[in-house]
């Protein structure tokens, strides 16, 4: 029994199609292929099987594919006792982070390591709540948000770290009668036309618990990811909107009034794979990454 062939079964499990492990991990789907045949001769049993999307694993694949976290598990902790005997941590770490989380943590993270043998691979992405936890096959750490758990939905089967908490205020245009307010409760909204966020995503159960505690619905006017635009719209008064505390820059065109009455405070969370968060690097930089939580929640 190969690492290797446990390596491509768990991916074959987590990414679904060969065409999609192909793509992530730079080979064809003939390489991968052949890779499977010479894993079922060596362990006399076939491990997948035709489906409607191509493959899928048997019993003896699925088996393997989940004692595959096993196993890389304890490799990956081996490696980091080697690690530590080697001194300071050093290495790529790739992270992959929603935006504003990423706004709120990483300039600090990345003004820690400057100067040391670590270095970080970055990648943006805003994504539905539930999708944070398969974005953990390509990166080392993904950075995800809830606004219902400490643990994402999708990400109860990885390591996942809150490294920090953050308030969801309500951005009002500067104009707005409601600007004046010090804090406003789900009663004060009601009526309002709102800039959304789309169906799934942790900003809009706030939304929901709202009209659950008015018992009115919302008013909608358009679902958008991007908080840049998002504070562009409030800016020039089409609607009152739901924004991050820290990562949300100041403004003269609006005002963040924080929401009481409803649960308004998202957990920004580290997820990652079991074997990948033994690496030392990788440790180090979820270290730096709740530190910079502490201290930009004061």
């Amino acid at each position: 029994m190969e690492v290797r062939h446990l390596e491509l079964l768990r991916e074959l499990r987590d990414r679904g199609t060969l065409g999609a492990v192909a793509e992530a991990t730079f080979r064809t789907p003939s390489a991968l292929s052949q890779q499977l045949r010479t894993a079922e001769r060596e362990l006399g049993v076939a491990l997948t099987e035709p489906a409607s999307r191509g493959l899928r694993l048997t019993w003896a694949g699925q088996m393997l594919a989940d004692g595959a976290d096993d196993v890389l598990g304890a490799i990956a902790a081996l490696q980091a006792r080697l690690d530590a005997g080697k001194g300071e941590p050093s290495g790529v770490v790739r992270i992959g982070t929603l935006p504003s989380a990423g706004a709120a943590l990483l300039p600090g993270v990345l003004a820690r390591i400057a100067g040391s043998l670590l270095e970080i691979d970055l990648q943006d992405f805003d994504l539905a709540e539930a999708d944070y936890a398969t974005r953990t096959a390509d990166v080392d750490l993904v950075i995800g948000h809830s606004l219902i758990s400490d643990v994402p939905a999708g990400a109860e089967h990885l390591f996942t770290q809150v490294v920090a908490r953050e308030p969801i205020d309500i951005a009002v245009p500067a104009g707005h009668p409601l600007a004046g307010r010090t804090t406003l409760s789900p009663a004060d909204v009601v009526g309002e036309t709102w800039i959304a966020v789309p169906a799934g995503y942790p900003f809009d159960t706030v939304l929901q618990a709202i009209e659950a505690a008015t018992g009115e619905r919302a008013r909608r006017i358009v679902r958008i990811r991007d908080n840049r635009l998002v504070e562009s719209l409030v800016s020039e008064g089409l609607g009152i909107a739901m924004l991050p505390r820290f990562s949300t820059p100041p403004s003269d065109a609006y005002r963040l009034l924080p929401l009481e009455g409803v649960h308004a405070v998202r957990s920004i969370v580290a997820l990652a794979r079991h074997d990948r968060v033994q690496r030392r690097a990788v440790t180090a930089v979820l270290e730096m990454l709740e530190a910079e939580g502490r201290r930009v929640s004061g």
